[in-house]
């Protein structure tokens, strides 16, 4: 892979439907996906993804700028991650920047996987055979009948844990749901509470104080994601660990966040972050500081990088949301889920072959 140069690349879109909807104007979800050649003819998948803002600007980026600058740079990740973020992030050191690098940095370790003959995780390194996964849904706005129907739907699956959104106007709505929940899924389950930065710091301690009997294993997100001095001063006052992560975009808002005390558990995004070169450095920075670790959604990759770090790690299942549900990929990826854990065996690259419609 030395002497091989990226020669040219090509964006399109791909606009997936929901086949149960975030919320009313979240019924679905956009895919940038990203074809790169190198100069001995080896090919490489990338994508970006996001479920409302951004996807026009994202492919801008990388139909023009990154396209523009990468053409005849060497095909190693981490050094055409480096080299390019240098150079844009003067537009923004993170989202749209790290969004649109996050295609490009994918298809490079796609490239380089196919050409080793390696899938993903064992052209990394792969540290264990699987990896617990837990469950989760958008599912504020579900009925307390439907979120427990859904919670009974993932203890048959046999799901490590679950997640559910909490951050209703009035507390008593999200103690009930709570309440509900730990029922079905039994003391002894993890459960997660995911507040989606709608509370301030007053009406997060009433609510977690109120919340706490229901022994959280964690609470995602109870703040606005950018004040990691609110999320340190409430860690201070609460039992229940914090998790922070999704809508940071850089190594240096992840260092921040663990060296304030903002967090107990980071959650990159591997998409969010720029791919998989800075999923992996992020990893690093929260194993050397002791953090916890559970990325975000994006289990199809996700789930391959998890099972090549040192430390143990969840990750998330959002239910009808992987690429294969989605109906996006034109095989099956080769990463399974069965009875709460998952395991990968993957054609050479990361295995995602999407399919030809979109534009």
């Amino acid at each position: 892979m030395a002497d091989r140069a990226i020669r040219d690349l090509t964006v399109r879109t791909l606009r997936a439907p929901l086949p149960r909807p975030w919320a009313e104007d979240v019924r679905q979800v956009y895919l940038v996906v990203l074809r790169l050649r190198d100069s001995e003819g080896g090919e490489g998948i990338g994508f970006s993804w996001t479920p409302r803002a951004g996807v026009a600007a994202i492919r801008a980026l990388l139909a023009t700028d990154i396209a523009d600058a990468v053409v005849g740079w060497p095909t190693d990740p981490g050094v055409v991650w480096d080299r390019l973020w240098w150079q844009l992030h003067e537009a923004g050191g993170g989202g749209i920047t790290t969004m649109a690098m996050a295609a490009l940095d994918i298809a490079l370790w796609d490239l380089r996987g196919k050409a080793s003959g390696s899938g993903l995780a064992d052209l990394i390194g792969r540290r264990r055979d699987g990896v617990a996964v837990y469950s989760s849904g958008v599912n504020r706005h579900y009925s307390l009948d439907e979120l427990i129907e859904q919670a009974h739907r993932w203890r048959a699956a046999g799901y490590r844990g679950v997640k559910i959104k909490v951050g209703h106007d009035d507390l008593d709505t999200d103690v009930e749901r709570v309440a509900a929940v730990r029922e079905v899924i039994g003391s002894r389950c993890p459960l997660m509470i995911d507040a989606n930065q709608r509370w301030d710091l007053p009406a997060a301690r009433r609510a977690i104080t109120a919340l706490e009997r229901f022994d959280p294993h964690w609470v995602e997100e109870p703040l606005l994601s950018d004040d990691l001095g609110a999320h340190a001063e409430l860690r201070r006052h609460i039992a229940t660990p914090i998790a922070l992560g999704e809508s940071l975009y850089t190594s240096y808002q992840f260092r921040d966040a663990i060296q304030r005390g903002a967090c107990d558990v980071v959650q990159p995004n591997v998409a969010r972050v720029g791919g998989v070169t800075p999923f992996l450095r992020i990893a690093e920075l929260a194993r050397t500081c002791g953090a916890g670790l559970a990325p975000h959604l994006l289990i199809d990759l996700s789930g391959q990088l998890a099972l090549t770090l040192p430390q143990g790690c969840w990750v998330e299942d959002v239910e009808d949301a992987s690429f294969d549900a989605l109906g996006v990929l034109t095989e099956p990826s080769g990463v399974h889920v069965a009875n709460g854990w998952l395991t990968a065996d993957t054609p050479p690259g990361h295995g995602l072959r999407f399919t030809s419609t979109g534009d």
